[in-house]
Formats: C-alpha cells, structure tokens, sequence
C-alpha cells in the first residue's frame, strides 16, 4: 500500500541576498590568485550558468534545527492536522549541523531531530528522532525510509525534514559561494487508504572518484586558518557525473513504477544549478525519443538559491501554495522527485498526489 504525504511545509528564510550582496567580495582562484574579471561580470556568469539571482539566507539567531522546527511544527504538522505525540519517527535531513552566526563550529550532539522534538515538546519516548546525512538528496532519502518504515509496520506516521544553513559553511573567497544558500521543508507522511502516494524508489551511491567531486576544504585565501575547511565543489565533474546517471536513474525508477512516461506530470527535481537541471531532464526524455513537455520541471533557484537537502520539498509547498507560476499538482498527478549531491548520492521517487 503506498504511503502518502498528509502535511507540507516549507520556511523560507526572511533575508534576501542579491547578486550585488557579493560586489565587495575579493574572489581568488583554487592557488590564491585574484580572478581577472569583476565582480559584475562573474555574478553575471552566475546568473547565466546556474541562473541564480537571488538567495535567502537566516538570520544571524537562527540555527538550521530552528528552521526545520518552523518548517515542521508552524506549517507541515498544521497542514496535516495531527497530534505531535503520534509522530513515530522525526527524521531530519541536513549536512552541517547547528552552525551558529559567525562561527565555524558545527553542532551535531544531539541531534538536530532530537532538538525539533524537544521543541515540539513530545513526550512519546517511542517518537524516534535521529538525523541522516546524505548530501543533497538527504531530504528524499528520508521520504524513502520512512516510507519503508510505514511499509514494515513499525510506523503509522513519521516526521521528514529537510533544513540547511549554507551561507554558514561557505569561502567567501570562493564564487561558487554565491550559488548557495539557507531554507527547509518538510512533510508528514502517513499510511494512504487508497492508491495515493508513493509507488517507485530508488536510491544509489558513487563512492570512488566521484566521493571527492563535493568536499570540505580549504579557503582559497592562503592567508586563512589552515584548519578551517568550507564547503567546495568541482563543478564540471559534477555536472557530467549528473547527466550521466541520474537520468538513468530516474528511468529505472519508472521502469519499476505501474506508470508510463506519459503519465508524468511533473519533475521535482533538486535546484542544484538551472542548466544543470535543465540538461538532466532533456536526457531524460531523449531515453524515451521525446521531446520535454512544456512546464514539466518547476524552478525556483532563480530567487531561493541551492538550500540543500531543503529545495525539493521548499518547492513542493511552493507548487500546492499556487506560488509557482505556471505551475500546479491537481489530484491524480503523477510528480517524480530527484535529487543529486555529496557521495555522490542520487534518488528518486514516483509519487500521485
């Protein structure tokens, strides 16, 4: 019996970060050398490439355990309507931790689900509260395995978050720092009564070459703390590594599914980069000699930025909030969700709504 989401809810932080945030920004190269061009010209390169404009990032009192607690308890609990005490299981997503405002430390003990739990003030010792971490595709991952709790009997209804600080963890020396940025989403997810919800799933890891293509390392400024390590990425062996295998993926996902590709209304991918997902979804098709529907792939990186293991289910509640131009789930839809990150990891799922 599929598995269906009873709640949504997203917490789209409050403070917008333009591409002229970063106009005073000294940006090196991987040897310390100062980059040729200015400011003006790589934010537009940015914007050409990946097509961010904007970003949100929190507030300097906000950790990334407060984000995902308003986007769990002010809006997905709300929308599902349920006690907190019913919960069996709170799964949070993230990669980072509790990175406090102008601090390199990360807080992992205890567990970020831990504190949501607290802060939802359940008393239910048998609500399980535990991380996961799985790059970016964390946040499907813990659908994935929720959903398989549910199946096993050893859950009715489980808590999944997905929350990320990243203006946090960034050098800010380093111009990919400009792609990212700070949010969460989350969903209660409940045993379905009918035929809705979750039908196909898939998940895989690359953990030789590709382990490294998403790092921690060193600021690009030589003269910082040696020990100090930020998020990095080798963007071209990324973006080959994608449209190679995670169009495969989602095919396979499908191929497992009762559906056809004709059936797919939608693909709720991970807002990672725009022309990498626009690159993902046009292979996609081309393994079913088709071109790609008009408004099959929503997109909202262009003023949220890339929030991780937050974008997927950020941009679910943006749909259903009818906060997507152009874009809606109507009951019956059939929606692949997809996601590609540090591991390297990829998912999917098929879900009818």
């Amino acid at each position: 019996m599929p598995n269906f989401f009873t709640g949504v809810g997203h917490y789209i932080p409050t403070q917008t970060i333009s591409n002229l945030f970063f106009n005073e920004h000294t940006f090196l190269n991987e040897q310390g050398e100062t980059l040729t061009q200015d400011n003006a010209t790589i934010a537009a390169k940015l914007k050409q490439i990946t097509g961010v404009e904007e970003r949100r990032y929190a507030r300097e009192d906000q950790v990334t355990s407060d984000l995902g607690y308003m986007a769990a308890a002010a809006v997905a609990i709300s929308d599902a309507g349920i006690d907190p005490e019913t919960l069996d299981y709170i799964i949070f997503a993230h990669n980072f931790g509790d990175v406090k405002f102008n601090t390199i430390q990360s807080d992992t003990v205890p567990s970020l689900a831990s504190r949501v739990k607290h802060l939802l003030q359940i008393k239910n010792p048998y609500c399980v509260a535990y991380d996961i971490l799985f790059g970016c595709p964390g946040w499907v991952e813990a659908v994935i395995q929720a959903n398989t709790f549910i199946n096993a009997g050893v859950a009715k209804r489980c808590l999944v978050i997905g929350a990320e600080t990243l203006s946090r963890v960034v050098d800010p020396h380093d111009r990919d720092t400009m792609i990212y940025a700070d949010g969460a989403g989350a969903v209660v997810i409940e045993k379905s009564n009918d035929e809705k919800g979750i039908k196909a799933h898939l998940s895989a890891s690359f953990a030789n070459e590709e382990k490294d293509y998403l790092f921690f390392g060193k600021s690009y400024n030589n003269s910082n703390c040696p020990n100090t390590k930020y998020i990095k990425m080798s963007g071209r062996k990324i973006y080959e590594f994608a449209l190679t295998q995670v169009p495969q993926a989602m095919k396979k996902c499908l191929d497992d599914s009762p559906y056809e590709i004709q059936d797919i209304s939608k693909i709720i991918i991970h807002q990672a980069n725009e022309k990498i997902d626009e690159a993902i979804v046009n292979r996609f098709y081309r393994q079913f000699k088709m071109p790609v529907p008009e408004n099959i792939m929503p997109m909202v990186i262009q003023k949220l930025g890339n929030s991780s293991v937050a974008t997927v289910p950020i941009l679910l509640k943006m749909i259903l909030n009818g906060e997507v131009e152009n874009h809606k789930i109507n009951e019956g839809d059939v929606v692949i969700f997809a996601s590609v990150g540090a591991g390297m990891n990829i998912n999917t799922f098929i879900y009818q709504f």
